[in-house]
């Protein structure tokens, strides 16, 4: 006789508020946590590599990246998933936290809108203070995957981006999830798998059901966030050639969410961008493999990029890395950086050393 599976509840002390009723959220802590683990492994490889970088500088990187985060992650979240024109009639609203007189923070960041705005934000430093952008962004890489862990875990007690419907022994039921009439098969199968009940109405009409989900939100955060670290943070010190760990890091989180996307239920207002066998089945059921949401054709074109980088990177100028800087690369490298004298200072300098021998003779 089959046991019947009993689906995990979403733990009931756990809310978006750290102290309800003050407009203080676990999600942005979560963020603060994040960029402060990113920024302390990012110190450890400066002073590891003895990499010519001040902390004023180092301050001054992570703060053009994290604006560049923000707003890329903002934009995309408000302009690309958002199906209503709202923000276009009123843009202003992009970036404010406040709905009905309530304080509601920023909510909805796309994770592939904050990855181009930090990387035009750290190009444009790099650019700017004379550092390779290749050397800067494999550094990061080997930071931001353990801060991205605290992402995913503030949108797991936020309640939101779960998975689809599943009969697994770890199915998880979210409180916010959407409900289905038990009038449907699929639903009476689903609760009967689980152990969810389905409770009788004095008028005869049983209330919607509330199924267990995959908790995708514990996967990336394990995955895209601790497992790819592990990979980038074993390869910092063994990359053959500069962009090696960005070229890394950015097919695997690629591939890992593109997998990860078939377990999760794609948005309501978007659904599939791109459904090469065409169906009716509901947004919370499996839809074949030939059904790609928004998050996987980022995804591709990330993978697709990387790859394209990991053929030409190596044949780029100064491609070949430095892993350990010399002791006194620092004050070699701030000599280099001086303007080099004009020839008639070169001359001047010249007749002075000779009037200088002639006295000593």
């Amino acid at each position: 006789m089959e046991l019947m599976r009993l689906a995990v509840k979403f733990p009931a002390w756990l809310k978006p508020e750290v102290i309800p009723g003050l407009p203080v959220r676990w999600y942005g802590l979560m963020y603060i946590v994040a960029f402060s683990v990113a920024f302390l492994l990012f110190r450890k490889q400066v002073r590891e590599r003895r990499f010519p970088m001040t902390d004023e500088q180092l301050s001054g990187l992570f703060f053009w990246g994290i604006l560049g985060l923000l707003l890329g992650a903002r934009l995309f979240a408000t302009l690309v998933y958002e199906t209503s024109d709202i923000y276009v009639r009123q843009p202003w609203l992009i970036f404010w936290p406040f709905r009905n007189g309530h304080f509601t923070g920023l909510q909805g960041m796309s994770y592939h809108g904050g990855v181009i705005g930090c990387f035009t934000g750290i190009l444009l430093w790099s650019v700017v203070h004379r550092f390779d952008a290749r050397e800067i962004g494999d550094m990061l890489c080997a930071s931001i995957p353990l801060g991205y862990t605290f992402g995913r875990l503030g949108n797991f007690i936020n309640g939101e981006l779960y998975g689809r419907v599943t009969t697994a022994s770890f199915g998880m039921i979210f409180p916010n999830a959407e409900r289905f009439p038990p009038d449907l098969e699929w639903v009476r199968d689903v609760a009967a798998k689980t152990g969810v009940s389905i409770p009788q109405s004095a008028s005869g009409v049983s209330p919607a059901v509330n199924l267990p989900r995959y908790p995708t939100q514990l996967a990336e955060a394990f995955f895209e966030g601790v497992f790819m670290w592990f990979v980038c943070w074993l390869l910092r010190n063994k990359k053959p050639y500069k962009g090696f760990i960005m070229a890394v890091y950015m097919t695997g989180y690629g591939l890992i969410r593109f997998a990860i996307e078939y377990f999760r239920e794609a948005d309501s207002d978007l659904g599939y961008r791109i459904e090469l066998v065409p169906n009716d089945l509901p947004l919370a059921l499996a839809h074949p493999l030939t059904s790609f949401s928004t998050g996987q054709i980022f995804s591709a074109g990330m993978i697709l990029i990387a790859l394209l980088f990991m053929i030409f990177a190596p044949r780029f100028p100064g491609a070949k890395p430095v892993i350990f800087y010399p002791q006194n690369y620092a004050s070699l490298k701030t000599a280099a950086a001086l303007p080099e004298k004009t020839a008639e200072e070169k001359k001047s300098e010249r007749n002075s050393r000779r009037r200088l021998r002639k006295k000593l003779k």
